[in-house]
């Protein structure tokens, strides 16, 4: 008979170790979005007729679209080509192998403002872009190459023929127009069938509705709603018949809502300052934007006296304090307090700020425990008008987990500078304050402290209802022991 219960708690243990059941990563658990293989290069117009605002609207787009996608050497390689009577290679296939650097080499990109030599940037990348010295793969069923071209007028060199050569080399080219383009263009550099492949936008101001499109056209699949984007889960999102459902990661707890996750439940406890930027170049609209990540994050604590505890400092041309450490206990007050938060709207001295976090914020008196992990998060849209480097240095040397977010013309090095070691998992950016967002739903997986897995309370959970079986079938069998001995005595 024990041997009986101890193979049955065996079993049921095992099943709750099995990742496929609990801890399974989010590639699979959830259908998420996986990206082919591709070779991709954008194709952009930047001739007179394009004017600065607009192009920065192209510049959007093409962020969107590489945001959605998996890069790296083995994943999807991207490259983009700058053109007008003349062809600038911005950079190869083989530049950037991360989203990050990629984002941050595409806002760096100048238009040329001359005139409109489509053809030849077409011939450019048949010749260039997609040559292995420029980091093109060779061509297989697994890996796609494709183009996309922007184009906002009519080209000064012939397209037909050039776009054919690229095609039969196997180049699957997609033409978006703009405004007064000409149609048959696009038609005459397109692949089949062309509408599928040819878009039309009336000015440069809507063509980031178009991201989505592109987003999906890479995916693998697309049939399902995780793939598609059409849900809000923070961790994981598991398809069903025509619906999904979300998950949490192993450790995690699905919040009441059903798509937010709990990152320091069961007693975990940390001390976490939000370092915001309230510079004039973040623009009132976007500082909304920025709230709403703050009460993201906020969302996917176990906020309390004894488990997490937030602050929050913003800063421009000085510091302001807008609430220290364990001023508030709940989820409710502190999303309160961070939307009464008023809009500094100054200069950019991250070094200043990083000085206040580490003399002040992280102090006892500002409501920091000793021995609790202390984590920082700073975000910034710009360029530091002081020196950072000695500020970062000895935050991190303090023992604080920093983490560096960085939007628009926010600097990569200095985000780096910022950021704790493995500098790639504790640092993000994003082109577009539309975007941040999705660092939200990522970031509080980051920073959680690990629980101990003998504290673990969905282990204790489930141990209980283990035990509670095994009781049970213990009663049955007794009953059933019980009642044999009945009848051999009747038999008897």
């Amino acid at each position: 008979m024990d041997r009986i219960f101890s193979g049955i708690l065996l079993s049921a243990l095992l099943l709750f170790q099995d990742p496929g059941v609990y801890g399974a990563s989010p590639q699979l658990r959830g259908a998420l979005c996986r990206t082919r293989p591709t070779d991709l290069v954008f194709i952009i117009d930047s001739s007179r007729s394009v004017r600065p605002h607009e192009f920065e609207k192209v510049k959007v787009f093409l962020s969107q679209v590489i945001e959605s996608l998996d890069v790296g050497p083995n994943a999807t390689r991207v490259g983009v080509i700058n053109y007008a009577s003349t062809v600038k290679n911005e950079f190869s296939l083989k530049t950037h192998w991360t989203k990050a650097s990629l984002l941050q080499a595409v806002r760096k990109i100048k238009p040329l403002s001359t005139g409109t030599m489509t053809g030849l940037a077409i011939q450019f990348a048949i010749n260039r872009a997609f040559s292995d010295s420029e980091g093109a793969r060779v061509r297989s069923p697994g890996i796609n190459k494709t183009a996309i071209i922007v184009t906002d007028g009519r080209p000064q060199d012939g397209v037909k023929d050039v776009s054919t050569r690229a095609r039969t080399l196997g180049i699957e080219l997609f033409a978006i127009g703009v405004g007064r383009v000409d149609m048959n263009t696009l038609r005459q550099m397109a692949s089949k069938p062309l509408d599928e492949h040819v878009d039309y936008v009336e000015s440069y101001s809507v063509i980031e509705k178009l991201a989505k499109k592109f987003q999906e056209a890479f995916c693998e699949n697309v049939s399902d709603l995780c793939v598609s984007g059409d849900h809000d889960c923070q961790q994981i999102c598991v398809s069903t018949d025509r619906s999904y459902t979300c998950a949490c990661k192993e450790g995690f707890t699905l919040n009441n809502d059903g798509k937010t996750c709990s990152v320091c439940s069961g007693g975990s406890a940390i001390d976490l300052v939000f370092l915001i930027d309230g510079s004039k170049s973040v623009r009132p609209e976007n500082f909304e934007l920025v709230k709403k990540f703050i009460n993201q994050i906020v969302d996917s604590l176990d906020v309390s006296d004894k488990n997490a505890r937030v602050g929050l400092v913003q800063y421009s041309s000085s510091v302001r304090q807008e609430f220290p450490l364990g001023q508030y206990s709940n989820k409710k007050d502190i999303k309160a307090a961070v939307k009464r938060m008023s809009y500094m709207e100054k200069g950019t001295m991250t070094g200043l700020a990083l000085r206040h976090l580490t003399e002040k914020s992280f102090a006892p008196s500002s409501g920091a425990r000793p021995g609790i992990p202390k984590v920082g998060i700073v975000f910034t849209d710009g360029r530091s008008q002081d020196y950072i480097s000695d500020a970062a240095k000895k935050a991190k040397d303090s023992g604080f987990e920093m983490f560096a977010v960085g939007v628009g013309n926010a600097v990569e090095d200095e985000l780096r500078e910022i950021a704790t070691e493995p500098v790639s998992s504790h640092y993000f950016y994003t082109a577009d304050f539309r975007a941040i967002n999705k660092i939200a739903k990522e970031l509080p997986t980051k920073f959680c402290p690990e629980e101990d897995p003998c504290e673990c309370k969905a282990i204790v959970n489930f141990q209980t209802k283990v035990e509670d079986l095994i009781n049970s079938l213990t009663r049955k069998l007794e009953a059933v022991t019980k009642r044999i001995a009945a009848l051999e005595n009747k038999i008897i």
